[in-house]
């Protein structure tokens, strides 16, 4: 029997084949319970991902499992200054998230529709969750540049598409963009100790 006929091809396997991938690079890459939790946010963003380019919307459910696992990470990774490593979280979170609806108000005022889903700006929120300051810009341009390569792709293959018109899934973007930012943020740790 082929693996067509067996399992529905290549292509059936591919989700489990990339959670197997984003948690084994998670705990390589982050020693004990932090590469665990980097596993954890992995395969939420994966979930994430698929369900935004699924039904162009954010489930709730996996935004707070997220957030709760972030916040959980957080204290856990700051024996002694578990508070004051929740509040600065909580800090990050809220300015990521204020920042986020400001740009989905001024986007509904300038072009008098939608641009950004609140479960995009709920998910900018758990960023700051789990990612330190310095990440966290990177981590919306890292979403922004591949939004910016998928609407050039797909003008390019349907020339007649009108751009203006045209709606990406962002948090499709938003959740690999996170967790590639907490991956480098956890790379970034083994160099400087």
């Amino acid at each position: 029997m082929s693996a067509t006929q067996a399992g529905g091809g290549a292509s059936a396997w591919a989700p489990a084949i990339a959670a197997a991938a984003v948690a084994a690079i998670s705990v390589r890459a982050a020693p004990g319970l932090t590469g665990w939790a980097g596993a954890g946010l992995g395969l939420l963003m994966l979930a994430i991902a698929a369900e935004d380019v699924r039904a162009l919307r954010i489930p709730d459910r996996l935004n707070l499992a997220a957030a709760a696992l972030g916040l959980a990470q957080t204290m856990a990774s700051a024996p002694g200054a578990a508070l004051p490593a929740a509040l600065d979280a909580a800090l990050r979170g809220g300015a990521m998230a204020l920042a986020f609806l400001a740009v989905r108000l001024g986007f509904r005022r300038m072009r008098g529709r939608e641009g950004l889903g609140l479960g995009d700006v709920k998910l900018a929120g758990v960023a700051g969750l789990w990612l330190d300051w310095p990440y966290l810009p990177p981590m919306v341009e890292i979403a922004a540049l591949g939004g910016l390569a998928l609407a050039l792709i797909l003008r390019l293959r349907q020339p007649a598409l009108k751009l203006p018109d045209l709606k990406l899934p962002f948090g499709a973007l938003l959740a690999p963009a996170l967790w590639l930012s907490w991956l480098m943020q956890s790379c970034a740790g083994l160099f400087l100790n």
